[in-house]
């Protein structure tokens, strides 16, 4: 599948749900529970493969969950990419296209120098980026301003000022992860119009009915769907451990 048809679904007010999954058989399950594309979650991914999330994951080993994942689906595969890793922009699209992904996260926050980029900074990455994946790539660029806490509107401006440079910069989509309040989202998406945003579907945050209307195009799971299953999974191995001491 191509990254034409994950820019076609990007459509504000009816947003695209992705279940973000982190192997080859909770991919085959959400193409086949009927969603039109597949996410990939790099915490998720790391912590099945024995890291940490935060680029403690070789990239190497990253890429090639990736692989095994779009090997097994017929649907678009977007693939989260945390900061890039480091790597340089021709050679993270390569990457990225050689393990059969059609878009990608890329996010704001430099964890091999620690703290954020600045936005000029992280517009060049894109623009970069954008450059030498041409249109192979849908690009959805994370902001990881805080807007969760007490006063967090007063960060809206951040927020609405790396949007605007990050789409200028060739993004397709931006993604302000922390945005959870509506009045807030609502700003992004009218500042931004008819450009794509992607919002979290947490606790907390709208539900996918309450988004459409707020005029978002893309809600991400994130971890919500590994965490789950590996909740499952301790109650079943903690109820199998006392049957078995009993």
């Amino acid at each position: 599948m191509t990254a034409r048809r994950l820019r076609e679904l990007h459509v504000p007010g009816a947003p695209l749900v992705l279940p973000n999954v982190w192997d080859a058989d909770s991919a085959r399950l959400v193409e086949a529970a009927g969603f039109p594309v597949v996410a990939t979650s790099s915490a998720a991914v790391a912590e099945a493969l024995g890291y940490a999330d935060e680029e403690g994951a070789p990239p190497g080993e990253m890429f090639a969950a990736a692989a095994r994942i779009t090997r097994v689906v017929s649907v678009p595969v977007t693939v989260d990419a945390e900061a890039g890793y480091g790597l340089p922009p021709a050679e993270l699209a390569g990457r990225l296209l050689d393990a059969g992904a059609v878009g990608c996260n890329i996010e704001d926050t430099d964890h091999g120098r620690g703290g954020r980029r600045e936005p000029e900074e992280q517009a060049e990455l894109l623009a970069a980026l954008r450059a030498e994946a041409g249109d192979a790539l849908v690009l959805n660029a994370r902001i990881d301003t805080r807007l969760d806490a007490g006063g967090g509107r007063a960060a809206l401006p951040d927020v609405l000022d790396r949007a605007r440079r990050y789409l200028a910069a060739g993004a397709d989509c931006v993604f302000p992860i922390h945005a959870r309040d509506p009045e807030v989202i609502r700003a992004v998406t009218d500042a931004v119009r008819p450009a794509a945003v992607n919002v979290a579907y947490v606790p907390g945050g709208p539900d996918p009915a309450t988004a459409a209307g707020l005029g978002v195009a893309r809600m991400s799971l994130g971890t919500g769907l590994w965490r789950s299953s590996r909740s499952r999974l301790e109650q079943e191995l903690a109820a199998l451990d006392a049957g078995h001491r009993s």
